[in-house]
């Protein structure tokens, strides 16, 4: 398995869990493994990364988080707010310009 280029990251894992979190209430062990899969293994982020961008993301009112009891076992659910909302509007518009400009780029034949 080929390593994630970390210079290439900034951005993608608050961009990728306001993404799953619009589809449903997910917590953070299940959101690495959303990200894995949805991907096809090829962005592997690991609950280092995703629970310091969850806390981050809820303490900036974009999430909202709540404990919950499953199989005697305290989870903690995070689900995306309205303004958790605008900002994956915002930032997914902003990264689908970018993506579509470094691939126009990638494809421009040097003469």
């Amino acid at each position: 398995m080929a390593k994630t280029n970390a210079a290439f990251m900034s951005g993608v894992p608050e961009l990728l869990v306001l993404r799953l979190l619009s589809r449903e209430e997910m917590y953070g062990y299940q959101i690495v493994r959303g990200i894995r899969q949805a991907t096809g293994e090829s962005i592997i982020l690991a609950e280092g990364v995703i629970y310091p961008t969850l806390h981050g993301l809820e303490k900036k009112g974009y999430l909202s988080a709540r404990s919950r009891t499953v199989e005697g076992r305290s989870r903690v659910y995070y689900h995306i707010t309205a303004k958790g909302k605008k900002r994956f509007a915002a930032i997914s518009k902003q990264w689908n310009k970018i993506t579509a400009s470094v691939n126009a780029c990638l494809e421009f034949a040097y003469v």
